[in-house]
């Protein structure tokens, strides 16, 4: 069970990019999703979340609006678009998954596999 993170990097404030999480060793069709940041110095939080089928779809406050998770499930990923980044969301970036067919949670122990990371820096 492997989770890979891309597409991070280095944004102007205002500006945009889409990061991705791809499985290998599973499908997304059973697992719940979340992603992740952490910050340095600071703990990782939830940033937002999906249940298997999509039904179920959380976002964090401060990024509500300008974040949106999907899924492309024919390519066994998951996708976190952001929009009008700030230089606030700057931190490395995580998807994580665990196996369950209803909801999903902000709390990060919950899931039981996590990618690499990503780095996403937002400059004023």
């Amino acid at each position: 069970v492997q989770l890979v993170e891309s597409g991070g990097g280095l944004v102007q404030a205002g500006g945009s990019l889409r990061l991705s999480c791809t499985a290998s060793g599973f499908t997304f069709d059973d697992y719940a999703i979340g992603w992740f940041r952490q910050a340095p110095g600071k703990e990782r939080e939830g940033v937002s979340c999906a249940s298997s089928s999509g039904g179920n779809i959380w976002y964090a406050d401060s990024v509500k609006g300008r974040f949106t998770i999907s899924s492309d499930n024919a390519k066994n990923t998951v996708y976190l678009q952001m929009n009008s980044l700030k230089p606030e969301d700057t931190a490395v970036y995580y998807c994580a998954a665990k196996g369950f067919l209803s909801g999903c949670s902000s709390w990060r122990m919950w899931y039981d596999y996590w990618g690499q990371g990503t780095q996403v820096t937002v400059s004023s």
